[in-house]
């Protein structure tokens, strides 16, 4: 189990094209900080049916996008 699986079900829920996320919100809804390992995440999300569009560090966001 991933630590962000918390996180990936959250996103799956919402069942929107897209969902745009605060770092600080990511790491509220995971309960975890937000480390390295969180950008080798594609295979885990990619199984919730999302991908990574976007990872801005100057906005501090992540936009999931809905597989298609």
């Amino acid at each position: 189990m991933s630590k962000y699986n918390k996180l990936w079900e959250y996103i799956q829920k919402q069942n929107e094209e897209e969902c745009r996320l605060s770092f600080q919100r990511i790491e509220e809804i995971a309960g975890t900080a937000l480390d390295h390992s969180f950008l080798t995440f594609k295979k885990e999300l990619s199984a919730y049916g999302y991908h990574v569009e976007k990872i801005s560090m100057k906005e501090k966001t992540v936009l999931f996008y809905k597989n298609k």
